[in-house]
């Protein structure tokens, strides 16, 4: 694609994006389905199958970036992703529930459940950042233990997830008082008009086209951006962790703004919890395919994009326990600082890159 023009090249990315938006709207729909009917369970049909199927635009450009040796992009994308999938709760916060007296999002899905799985995604990226310290000769059958110590954190943390989701030793099993989803985390809300109408073949057939349609439009997101930004002389870590990163974090944004406004905000924290703690296991995928350690490999920007994902979901868990009732430009405290922390972090990022 590097001979189209850039105007094409845009053309390309805005199409590719578009395609990622309702496609992610359909895999919530159909997973949501397939899952009560095939009682997948809250922790396999809610946190994975939803995890990797929002994520799939990430999976498909990690998967071309390994196979090409453009590790450069796939590390800005997943972990500027998961920084950038963070803030997005931010939107949910300003846009899912408006209105006189509504309280922010944080106050309303506050649990001890979202709690957990904050501290797993800060477990995961304290990996990250010290197997980017590991030698880059630690391959042994294209495996490097920093990748494989993620993948196990990141099962692990499903199972704590499910235990908590059925019972903790705590009053009312860890959910706060007057929320307005006390459902556990991970559990999703049910529209059995919709499961009654749609069939399960119609609900798979629905999935499968779903996940090809975001794999391909993630593909023409990699090359179409990656392009541009050459042409416009942006760097790949730069464009990566920015509009790689939104362009990709389309499904959550989606699939979020639908669970808060059917009134699951429990839920659309958690899918982004979830699918930032699963992000980091792509770092295994790209090691296999491309039979090179990739976090020996992490530069500057790397590692700073991993400090800074911690951080924001450090802000949101914090935000979780306190469960601040005053609203800052339409979100809440914790949200607002979220968003100027991120700002301040492309500042960083833009001076490393730069400077």
């Amino acid at each position: 694609m590097g001979s189209l023009p850039l105007w094409l090249l845009v053309v390309i990315f805005v199409a590719g994006a578009a395609v990622i938006w309702v496609a992610g709207i359909q895999l919530s729909k159909s997973t949501d389905i397939l899952d009560d009917r095939l009682h997948l369970g809250s922790a396999l049909g809610g946190l994975i199958v939803l995890a990797v199927a929002t994520n799939l635009p990430e999976i498909a450009i990690t998967v071309s970036a390994a196979a090409s040796g453009s590790i450069e992009v796939a590390a800005g994308n997943i972990l500027g992703g998961i920084a950038l999938q963070t803030v997005v709760i931010a939107i949910l916060d300003v846009f899912g529930k408006r209105g006189k007296g509504v309280r922010p999002i944080t106050y309303r899905a506050a649990s001890l459940g979202l709690v957990l799985e904050a501290i797993v995604v800060v477990a995961v990226l304290a990996v990250v950042i010290a197997g980017s310290q590991l030698p880059p000769r630690l391959v042994v059958a294209r495996l490097t233990p920093d990748v494989v110590l993620i993948a196990a954190i990141w099962v692990v943390g499903l199972f704590l997830v499910q235990r908590a989701g059925k019972r903790l030793p705590w009053h009312e099993d860890g959910v706060a008082p007057d929320t307005s989803t006390p459902r556990p985390s991970g559990h999703r809300t049910r529209g059995h008009d919709e499961h009654h109408r749609t069939s399960t073949g119609r609900a798979a057939v629905v999935f499968t086209a779903s996940a090809v349609a975001t794999l391909v439009a993630g593909v023409v997101l990699e090359r179409a951006g990656d392009a541009a930004s050459s042409q416009i002389g942006l760097s790949g870590v730069l464009f990566g962790a920015t509009v790689l990163a939104l362009a990709t974090s389309l499904p959550e944004i989606s699939t979020g703004l639908q669970a808060v406004r059917q009134g699951d905000d429990n839920l659309a924290i958690s899918d982004i919890f979830g699918g930032n703690a699963f992000l980091p296991v792509l770092f295994l995928v790209a090691t296999v395919i491309s039979g090179r350690a990739v976090l020996p490999q992490a530069n500057a920007s790397d590692v700073y994009l991993t400090a800074i994902a911690a951080l924001l979901t450090l802000v949101y868990a914090v935000g979780l326990v306190f469960r601040p009732q005053r609203r800052i430009a339409g979100m809440g405290i914790d949200s607002f600082v979220v968003v100027l922390l991120y700002l301040a972090g492309v500042g960083g990022l833009v001076a490393i890159a730069v400077l």
